[in-house]
C-alpha cells in the first residue's frame, strides 16, 4: 500500500541523512532529472503498471484450545467460522483485482494480537473477522457487523466485545516496544482513513447482505473489540448468526446454509474491495 511506503520513507529519512528535498527526489524517477545526452534521444516507453490487487485478510474467529461459542446441540463456533471463511476466500480468489488470505486455515489457536499482526504484516486493505457467538439475549438472531469504538454503540455490542476480548486474555494490542514516533505517525496519518473505510465497509456489507440474509435488529454496531485494533487496516467483525439461538444454530449447522452465507458475503466483499477507497 502506498501510504505504508511513504510512511517508511518518512521515518527513515532523518536516519539516512535525507532532507525533505532529498526525500522528494527519491520519489521522482532518475530519468526525469537526468541531463540530456548528445545526439537523438529515443522517447522512453511508458512503464507497464502491474495489475493492482487489493488484499482482504479473513480471520476465522477462535480455534484450537478456544472453541468460541458452543450451541445447545454442541456446535462449535471455531468450526463454523473456519468453514465459512475458507469458502469466502475460495470464492474471492476468482475475482479479478482481489486477493484473499486467511489468518488460519486449520484448527489452531491464534492470540487476538497475532491475528491483527498478520493483517498488518501482509499489507491488508481490509480485515474481516468471522464469528457466530453467543448473544446476551437468546432471542437474538441474524447477521450483524461491528466496527471499533472506544464506547460501545449499545449494551449488546459491549457484552459481545467483552466476551470476545476474553478469548486470550488480551484487551488490545501491545505497543510497548513500538517506537513512539511510529505509533504517533500511524495514529495521526491513517486513523481517519481507517475509521472511514471501516464504516463504509460495514455499511455496504450489511445493506448488501440484508437483501438475501436475515439481519439482527440494528445490525450496524460498534464496540471496543481487540481484534479490530489495527491502526492502519480498516477492520470489520461479522457475526454470521448466534449459536445461542436454536434457529440460528440449526442454520449454521447446515452446510448448504453456510455456503449460502459465504456466497452472499463473498459477493458483497468483492463489491467493497473493488469499489471502496482502500488503496
Amino acid at each position: 500500500m502506498k501510504r505504508r511506503v511513504l510512511l517508511q520513507l518518512a521515518l527513515n529519512a532523518p536516519l539516512l541523512g535525507i532532507g525533505t528535498s532529498g526525500l522528494a527526489g527519491l520519489l521522482v524517477p532518475a530519468s526525469a532529472t537526468a541531463a540530456p545526452a548528445n545526439g537523438p534521444q529515443r522517447k522512453p516507453e511508458p512503464p507497464t503498471a502491474a495489475p493492482s490487487r487489493r488484499l482482504l485478510v479473513i480471520d476465522p474467529g477462535h480455534g484450537g484450545r478456544d472453541p468460541g461459542a458452543i450451541g445447545v446441540r454442541g456446535t462449535l463456533e471455531k468450526e463454523i467460522t473456519l468453514d465459512i471463511a475458507r469458502e469466502i476466500a475460495r470464492r474471492l480468489r476468482g475475482v479479478p483485482g482481489v486477493a484473499a488470505k486467511l489468518t488460519r486455515d486449520t484448527d489452531i489457536f491464534l492470540p487476538l494480537a497475532e491475528r491483527v499482526a498478520i493483517a498488518r504484516d501482509a499489507g491488508a486493505d481490509l480485515f474481516i473477522s468471522i464469528h457466530a457467538d453467543s448473544a446476551p439475549n437468546r432471542d437474538a438472531r441474524g447477521l450483524s457487523a461491528y466496527t471499533l469504538s472506544d464506547k460501545a454503540s449499545d449494551d449488546f455490542a459491549f457484552a459481545l466485545a467483552k466476551q470476545e476480548n476474553l478469548a486470550d486474555g488480551s484487551g488490545g494490542i501491545d505497543l510497548r516496544h513500538t517506537r513512539p514516533q511510529v505509533a504517533a505517525i500511524l495514529s495521526d496519518l491513517v486513523a481517519r482513513h481507517t475509521v472511514t473505510a471501516s464504516l463504509m465497509a460495514k455499511s455496504s456489507l450489511v445493506e448488501g447482505a440484508g437483501r438475501s440474509l436475515r439481519l439482527l435488529d440494528n445490525p450496524k454496531r460498534s464496540a471496543n473489540f481487540a481484534v479490530l485494533k489495527a491502526p492502519d487496516v480498516p477492520s470489520v467483525l461479522i457475526e454470521t448468526g448466534f449459536l445461542s439461538n436454536p434457529r440460528d444454530e440449526d442454520l449454521l449447522r447446515d452446510v448448504a446454509q453456510r455456503r449460502r452465507i459465504a456466497d452472499v458475503l463473498s459477493r458483497e466483499l468483492a463489491d467493497v474491495m473493488t469499489s471502496a477507497p482502500f488503496a
